[in-house]
């Protein structure tokens, strides 16, 4: 058992370093009327394709989520995110996967096509020392939407 006073420290730190939640989405026709005009920051060519990951939540913003593109060794770690940001890279077509690290270490595998671009959400859930995370791919528009909207989170490298 902890002394009361630490425990209490214990559940104000995590609620502070929990704290937040997701913007919430627009329908589709206003995502896509806010997306007129706008220019993504990295786009693909011919012989490449373009990967953003986006963390639209606040949650656990003091937790960043280390992204790795098909192993997890140090050379291939690409970026991270924190609450609200996002990062880009590109990459060779083909199949990839992209690895989260935070209290956990999920993984997406994916098949990208020359000339495309995926968007990729680190969803964050509460985990019991750090935050937790989850990946899935998300919709083009929902995406562009998604990069628009958040903030440039620390990208270690823009292709690998």
């Amino acid at each position: 058992m902890c002394p009361n006073r630490l425990c209490v420290v214990a559940v104000l730190l995590s609620g502070l370093l929990l704290g937040g939640c997701t913007t919430p989405l627009p329908p589709q026709s206003q995502m896509q009327r806010e997306l007129e005009g706008h220019q993504l920051p990295h786009k693909p060519n011919a012989a490449n394709s373009v990967v953003y990951v986006v963390r639209p939540s606040s949650m656990g913003t003091a937790v960043r989520f280390n992204v790795f593109l098909d192993d997890q060794d140090p050379a291939s770690e690409m970026g991270y995110n924190r609450g609200g940001q996002y990062i880009y890279f590109s990459t060779t077509p083909g199949p990839h996967k992209i690895f989260s690290v935070a209290e956990n270490t999920p993984e997406l595998a994916f098949d990208i096509k020359p000339g495309e671009v995926i968007y990729i959400q680190q969803k964050v859930y509460p985990g019991v020392i750090m935050a937790r995370n989850d990946l899935s791919i998300l919709p083009a528009t929902e995406g562009q939407w998604r990069v628009k909207t958040l903030s440039l989170g620390t990208i270690i490298k823009t292709q690998k």
